[in-house]
């Protein structure tokens, strides 16, 4: 089942040529989510041919016009072209007003409902769970409140040998128990190891979206052994008192988090419009964690 991240946005505050702002999406299971949505998200999403109208779920991580300025335009695209489903939007009290303010002036009554899930942007919280996923959120160190999001799969049950249950005469009536990891016990008390009449799936898999922060520990247990991290890193590391200045990270200090959560694959991203070229972040991330890639617009990554 597909698991992938699609990057639509990857500069900071300043868009500059072939750069928008923050914007992704995933795709889980064919689920789609949105998060940030920064200036041009809705001109990315067509252009990168991703159907906006199968976002059900926004999340957005703070206030800073970067990662949210996009997101009145898609609402009202939304709006004009009929959607009548609702929007879940995951965000800070704040943004409603905002929200509110701008469909007050425009005399806009949007056709479908949102439902707001506000944030507290000082304590972790699962904000979302169902069978699939749970997505929590990240508690950042960044200018103004600012929340990450890890995004990770359920474990799936295990799978059952038709042909295993078929030759030791397994009831119907435990299957349940077999795809939830139990071993079976025949009428005449043999037991049969699990692993004789099912097979392991694989593990469930696991996002995580770090963007704005500086440099902060705090985040390493809860990211630990995830299969994708995004990490902004906004400078490079001769800039390393202008990243804590602004609450930011370089390039170095995103992929030394990788390294000590022990992730399998580091994105860096939300570069500083400063560099033109920007191989020399990623050169400075690989020298501390060699699995990084750059976050360029187009590019999607999948978890397998």
């Amino acid at each position: 089942m597909v698991f992938e991240v699609s990057i639509l946005g990857s500069s900071s505050a300043t868009p500059i040529y072939q750069r928008h702002p923050t914007a992704q999406v995933l795709n889980i299971h064919e689920r789609f989510f949105l998060v940030d949505c920064g200036e041009g998200t809705l001109i990315q999403l067509n252009r990168y041919k991703i159907k906006f109208h199968r976002i059900n779920h926004i999340f957005i991580s703070h206030l800073h016009g970067d990662h949210y300025l996009g997101l009145l335009g898609l609402l009202s695209t939304m709006h004009l072209q009929g959607r009548t489903i609702p929007i879940h939007l995951y965000c800070q009290a704040p943004l409603k007003e905002i929200i509110d303010i701008q469909l007050k002036y425009s005399e806009t009554i949007l056709r479908f409902p949102i439902h707001y899930h506000m944030l507290d942007p000082k304590n972790s919280a699962v904000i979302m769970e169902d069978d699939d996923l749970e997505v929590s959120t990240i508690i950042l160190n960044h200018r103004i409140p600012c929340t990450g999001f890890l995004f990770k799969e359920k474990p799936r049950s295990r799978k059952l040998q038709k042909d295993k249950l078929q030759k030791f005469n397994v009831p119907i009536s435990v299957y349940q128990d077999l795809k939830n990891g139990m071993d079976y016990t025949d009428e005449f008390g043999k037991v049969i190891a699990n692993s004789e009449l099912t097979t392991d799936l694989k593990n469930a898999r696991s996002y995580a979206f770090c963007s704005d922060t500086c440099y902060d520990e705090r985040i390493l247990p809860q990211i630990s052994e995830i299969d994708l991290l995004y990490h902004e890193a906004t400078f490079l590391n001769d800039k390393e008192e202008r990243a804590k200045e602004t609450f930011h990270s370089t390039a170095a200090q995103a992929a030394t988090i990788a390294k000590k959560a022990n992730v399998k694959r580091l994105i860096i991203g939300h570069f500083s419009a400063r560099y033109k070229n920007l191989y020399p972040l990623l050169d400075e991330a690989k020298e501390v964690f060699p699995e990084t890639t750059l976050a360029m617009e187009g590019d999607v990554f999948s978890i397998l």
